[in-house]
């Protein structure tokens, strides 16, 4: 059984709790009212559980996910995040 984790970002507006899930690593976290920009060292899944998340990847189009929406992410990119209230997601890593 693995340790959970816990990591904070942005002076502790985005905090997330580190878990192994039957997809294999994952983070759930919750993310304040804010613009934030986001490494990823390996491929990710994002899902929004609740609130709305716009995203910006790759230098494209800002594109709104609602709960249930998901996009990927490559490695090896950043990627840009806004949300005008609190979000909860989850993050797969691949």
């Amino acid at each position: 059984m693995s340790d959970i984790t816990h990591n904070v970002y942005f002076e502790g507006k985005v905090q997330s709790l580190g878990l192994q899930t039957d997809k294999g690593k994952a983070t759930v976290g919750v993310m304040k009212k804010g613009e934030y920009r986001f490494s990823a060292s390996s491929p990710e899944k994002m899902v929004i559980i609740s609130g709305i998340l716009d995203v910006q990847l790759q230098e494209g189009k800002w594109v709104k996910y609602a709960a249930q929406g998901e996009f990927d992410v490559p490695a090896g990119t950043s990627f840009d995040v806004s949300c005008d209230n609190d979000v909860a997601y989850i993050c797969y890593y691949g």
